[in-house]
């Protein structure tokens, strides 16, 4: 008797791809943030890396994207318990 395993190769091709949208977690590569923020930092080549500015800089830039993510967070917990509270409430 032989098995037809087509059907759990189509399931297998497509769940590969959507695996790639249940992690949850940096929306950005930190490479590709890091250069972001050395390049606005730098502010066109009137502050030099290292220097207290450029610091203070790359300090700041971090503090504001550790807080939009908290606040992202914040939101999505305060929506799943709503949403457990409110079953009756689309």
């Amino acid at each position: 008797m032989r098995l037809n395993l087509a059907p759990l190769y189509i399931v297998l091709l497509l769940a590969m791809p959507l695996a790639g949208c249940l992690e949850r977690g940096q929306t950005a590569m930190p490479t590709t943030l890091a250069e972001d923020d050395d390049t606005f930092c730098r502010a066109g080549g009137k502050v030099a890396p290292g220097s207290p500015d450029y610091i203070y800089c790359r300090r700041d830039r971090d503090a504001q994207r550790n807080a939009a993510v908290a606040r992202a967070d914040g939101r999505q917990r305060d929506l799943g318990d709503y949403m457990l509270n409110h079953p009756d409430h689309p």
